[in-house]
């Protein structure tokens, strides 16, 4: 045996001391495969505003969406590439591009990779994947997310057609849902989505629970994750954060990296819940990064390109490929002034399954969740209801519907008992219905929610026309 062989071998023991030619062929290899890390391209900073910096020499070694960083601001100058000229790239910066100056070096790292395991459950992480919460390292999955499987084709998914119990009654009966549905949940701030998000968290239907907190007030976020959705639930929830206060590059990666999450833990067959609080938040971090590269707005201040990208990230939920599981997605959608047709809204309305509306007006009454079944669909309710389920539901909203539209007529005083019998049965019925809807965290998720409306009417022995206003 050669010396050189000899203290390869004593080197890198591993590398097998059969026979000392290969092993210095594989060590000649995982040398030459470190290649990319030995050499960097670079190019270095010509233009730096608040939001965003420019940088020539990377045009011809970068794409859209690769990462890049500066030796000199190891964690304020790593950003992404959002737009590539001849001449330099545009970058959004992770930190604050304030911190960059005029040539500064810069070098490229390729695109962003995520290998999720299981050790993510029960974690918080950043935008970028790594631990905020902290506790110890987390330990990667050998196969990055999304590299096994991908986005599934149209006709490679599976059907949704297997319902669930989410465990809150107004849902249950009104909007079902099913393994692989996208729900959206539309409210104006303060009516209490983010707490029917954790309730909807606690399902017991599920494998393994995403949570992508986008653009959310820091104070909140520990109550919201040790509080609201409580240390068992956290137990199989993987928590993505991107506060308020973070740039606009970070709250835009936040859904993404949660939807990677998600997919990685799809691939491997968990039934997925991704909960994404709030959609318009990331339409509003996808606006302020595409205005910064110049992108004309085209509606109420909104670049096309925001309508581009919504429809990407949420048709990435769904059911996987055969064998695979599915990811069952529920989005909060922060309706700008209580405006249900703002175009963040309207966009997202018709790519979902189904909307949820939550309403300012039945809040102010003490109704939680404040749902208003009327103005909420299921897409996929048939295949949740049975046929008598389906027939009560719509008893059920006709005689809600009835209730509201004479309210005004009652609060006069111009309605009288006896002239019409179904406006009777709705002043006797509804209020106790809406008592029956009436839940909060601490109620816990109701098993069955038919038959704990049932109980409910069957308690009242007379009309009680003293509640009807």
């Amino acid at each position: 045996m050669s010396a050189a062989a000899a203290r390869i071998q004593d080197d890198v023991p591993e590398l097998g001391a059969s026979d000392p030619l290969a092993a210095l062929e594989r060590a000649f290899r995982d040398f030459n495969g470190r290649d990319a890390t030995l050499l960097k391209r670079g190019g270095r900073v010509s233009e730096v505003s608040a939001t965003h910096y420019k940088v020539l020499g990377l045009s011809s070694s970068v794409r859209l969406g690769d990462i890049v960083y500066s030796p000199s601001h190891p964690s304020e100058g790593a950003g992404e590439v959002v737009q590539i000229t001849l001449d330099a790239v545009v970058v959004a910066p992770y930190g604050r591009s304030t911190e960059m100056r005029v040539g500064d070096a810069v070098f490229t790292n390729g695109s962003l990779t995520l290998s999720p395991g299981a050790s993510w459950r029960g974690r918080a992480i950043d935008a970028l994947g790594r631990p905020i919460d902290g506790g110890p390292p987390l330990v990667p999955d050998p196969i990055p997310a999304g590299a096994a499987e991908g986005v599934p084709g149209a006709l490679s998914r599976q059907r949704v057609d297997k319902p669930f119990l989410t465990g809150v009654r107004v849902i249950d009966i009104f909007t079902p849902l099913c393994f692989g549905q996208r729900m959206g949940v539309f409210a104006g701030s303060g009516v209490g989505k983010s707490t029917l998000l954790a309730m909807l968290a606690a399902a017991s239907a599920f494998d393994t629970v995403v949570v992508a907190l986008v653009g959310e007030r820091g104070r909140e976020v520990r109550e919201f994750l040790e509080d609201t959705i409580g240390a068992d639930s956290m137990a199989k929830t993987v928590a993505v954060v991107a506060t308020s206060d973070e740039s606009a590059m970070m709250r835009r990666r936040a859904p993404d990296t949660a939807m990677r999450v998600a997919e990685h833990f799809r691939d491997r067959g968990d039934r997925v819940l991704l909960l994404l609080d709030s959609i318009t938040r990331f339409a509003h971090a996808l606006r302020e990064v595409a205005i910064g590269t110049g992108e004309p707005p085209v509606a109420r201040g909104y670049p096309s390109s925001v309508f581009t990208d919504l429809p990407k990230l949420l048709e990435r939920a769904g059911p996987g490929r055969a064998g695979a599981g599915s990811i069952t997605a529920i989005l909060s959608v922060l309706v700008d002034g209580d405006d249900h047709n703002d175009p963040v809204a309207d966009s997202v309305r018709g790519i979902l399954d189904g909307h949820i509306v939550l309403e300012r007006a039945i809040a102010e009454q003490g109704r939680y969740p404040s749902v208003n079944p009327l103005s909420s669909i299921s897409r996929l309710a048939p295949k949740a209801w049975s046929e008598d389920q389906k027939t009560v539901v719509s008893k059920l909203r006709a005689m809600i519907a009835r209730f509201e539209d004479t309210r005004d007529i009652r609060l006069i005083g111009a309605y009288q008992p006896g002239n019409d019998p179904e406006i009777d049965i709705a002043v006797a019925q509804v209020p106790v219905i809406y008592e029956a809807l009436n839940q909060s965290p601490k109620d816990g998720p109701s098993a069955d929610a038919f038959g704990d409306l049932a109980r409910y009417l069957k308690k009242q022995d007379k009309p009680n026309v003293a509640k009807a206003g």
